[in-house]
């Protein structure tokens, strides 16, 4: 008699946690959270670690900026849990919050352009990830 491995489900016939491109997901969005949290922290203690641009489209003051990034930073955290959760909601809001943080680290590339084009590029792969997944 041939058995084949199935993978464990839970009672409401889903997956039991977070497999393939979903645990990707999950992990990238959660490094890439942490990141913009301690962005976030470093703007709102210390503008000084900032370059300075005079001559740049979008104008924001560091302080606020560093707020709307720890927000967004914990927000994706908070995603990133449900993703690993495997909850549909967390799939539909990653896709949301990586969007809004690649606009947000694309305005903020004149203060930082390294670490913004980083989370840029690693938000991109979260979205691929969730967008590509395969329905059971």
């Amino acid at each position: 008699m041939a058995t084949t491995a199935t993978p464990h489900r839970g009672t409401a016939g889903t997956h039991a946690g977070a497999t393939g491109l979903t645990l990707f997901a999950a992990v990238m969005l959660f490094v890439a959270g942490i990141l913009d949290l301690f962005r976030g922290i470093m703007a709102i203690a210390d503008d000084d670690v900032f370059v300075s641009t005079p001559n740049y489209v979008f104008k924001f003051d560091l302080t606020s900026w560093g707020w709307i990034q720890l927000v967004l930073g914990v927000i994706a955290l908070l995603v990133s849990f449900g993703l690993f959760a495997v909850a549909t909601w967390a799939r539909v809001a990653g896709v949301g919050i990586a969007a809004l943080l690649i606009i947000a680290n694309f305005l903020s590339i004149p203060y930082y352009p390294v670490w913004s084009i980083t989370l840029i590029a690693l938000y991109g792969f979260v979205i691929w990830a969730l967008c590509v997944v395969r329905r059971d």
